[in-house]
């Protein structure tokens, strides 16, 4: 599976649980550890981690793909998971707001996905 297709297949996951302003940023030649960023909002941290088991079972179960890292929790309002061609961001709407990664990363084409 291509970076590409990863993205479509995370975007497909997070929107099967409700997720809300999925975003796709294409950093290829703006970053160089990663091809793209999705960031997406869940409404609580309970949607957050629904989001979150969602895109970890998915891929687990369909491409026997896992995350090389995960980082934060859905308490927390903000969770990543690294699949090194593809970071996934999952937020609540206020970490969201705070954090502003399109805004940080606007120089990226961006992809409204879901």
């Amino acid at each position: 599976m291509d970076s590409q297709q990863l993205v479509d297949e995370i975007t497909r996951l997070a929107a099967d649980k409700k997720a809300l302003e999925i975003v796709a940023l294409d950093l290829r030649g703006v970053l160089g550890y990663t091809d793209y960023f999705v960031v997406c909002s869940g409404g609580t941290g309970r949607q957050v981690k629904a989001i979150q088991d969602g895109i970890l079972e998915g891929l687990k179960h369909q491409e026997e793909l896992l995350p090389k890292r995960t980082e934060g929790t859905p308490d927390g309002g903000w969770v990543l998971l690294d699949y090194i061609d593809v970071v996934v961001h999952i937020f609540t709407p206020q970490m969201r707001e705070f954090y502003r990664l399109e805004r940080l990363w606007g120089e990226a084409p961006a992809r409204i996905a879901g």
